[in-house]
């Protein structure tokens, strides 16, 4: 996974704030109990040894998803995932997968998430073409920022840090539980989103465990800041959740059975669970302005309200219409026009709504 042009401009579509702190993470790393310092992509490096994942989740049809998962992908259409630069994704949906369109570019999830247990399956192109990074190449970013690799490494030899499974550029897989190209396989990831001061200082790494093929390959690991090629980008203070993002890097690999269960946050114990999507911040800029006495304002990448004098609360979508407050027991319900513009927002508060007409 090399990192394209459209790749890097996720970090805009994702509305990652400024620069709040450095990590003062080197570009190397030092295995434990080990002398020898690795350079990121280290050719050098010793590869994980190969293991045959046996039969687990090898079925002709995908499994059916836990009762209280997230169905992101069931075979049928793409109605769950946007295009990373804007509109509909473009990539195809064939034989109940979807399949990546080279050129298309990277997709991303309609719904954001924080904490979560990931499922996916996926299929790198037969017959094998390429070698290295150019083949079967694609990646699993969670919140579009810190990548589980995609890679057809079955007997296809690349750098440990970039090959399936590994936390790209950081952490290589335990092992090598590839199967061969165009028989699927699957990847369970646990993952702990990084968490961030009121100052945006880290206070937390984000954590994650990866299943390849019900094989441990990732063993709650903490990620060093978001992923990239060549070098380990520092962490920058971001939403408590954002989509789950594909990436298209030019290789036909196949996706299927994708879906997602949230897992509660005790950093938001009253509404960890509630649904969000992501608007991104050209949206969000429809529903700025005043609506009777009340001022609705754009503050990085979500909509914050101007209930009193003195207090400034954020406001998190639920879907195009329906915003809630994590800190304080409002809901803000808009009411659009054919055009999708705001023409009044209803306030609900302690069991009292009021409707708030645009001045």
């Amino acid at each position: 996974m090399k990192r394209t042009t459209a790749g890097l401009a996720l970090t805009a579509v994702l509305g990652i704030l400024p620069l709040v702190g450095s990590t003062g993470l080197s570009q190397t790393y030092k295995a434990p109990g080990c002398q020898r310092v690795w350079r990121i992509h280290d050719m050098e490096r010793p590869r994980p040894p190969v293991v045959d994942p046996g039969t687990a989740g090898m079925t002709v049809e995908p499994t059916k998803p836990p009762s209280d998962a997230v169905v992101l992908f069931d075979g049928k259409d793409l109605s769950q995932w946007r295009s990373v630069k804007g509109g509909p994704a473009r990539w195809k949906v064939q034989d109940g997968a979807m399949v990546v369109v080279r050129g298309s570019g990277d997709i991303r999830s309609l719904r954001a998430f924080g904490d979560c247990q990931i499922h996916i399956e996926w299929a790198a192109p037969a017959p094998a073409k390429g070698s290295g990074q150019g083949r079967g190449n694609s990646g699993v970013y969670i919140m579009g920022l810190y990548e589980v690799q995609v890679l057809d490494s079955y007997q296809n030899d690349t750098y440990p840090d970039g090959q399936a499974a590994a936390v790209y550029g950081q952490y290589p897989p335990l092992v090598n539980a590839c199967r061969p190209p165009g028989q699927w396989q699957s990847y369970d990831i646990i993952f702990h989103r990084p968490r961030f001061g009121k100052d945006g200082e880290l206070l937390q790494p984000a954590r994650v465990t990866v299943l390849h093929n019900g094989i441990l390959v990732q063993d709650n690991v903490a990620i060093k800041g978001p992923t990239d090629w060549m070098h380990i980008r520092p962490y920058k203070k971001h939403l408590d959740k954002l989509p789950l993002v594909l990436q298209d890097h030019g290789n036909p690999v196949r996706y299927r059975n994708i879906w997602v269960r949230e897992l509660p946050d005790p950093d938001q114990p009253w509404c960890g669970l509630r649904p969000e999507v992501y608007l991104g911040p050209e949206v969000l800029k429809r529903y700025t302005g005043w609506y009777g006495n009340l001022l609705i304002s754009l503050q990085g990448d979500h909509l914050v309200a101007r209930l009193s004098k003195s207090v400034l609360v954020p406001f998190f979508p639920e879907n195009n219409r329906l915003f809630f407050s994590k800190t304080v027991g409002v809901e803000l319900e808009f009411k659009l026009n054919d055009r999708g513009l705001p023409v009044s927002v209803i306030r609900r508060e302690g069991g009292h709504e009021k409707e708030l007409k645009v001045r």
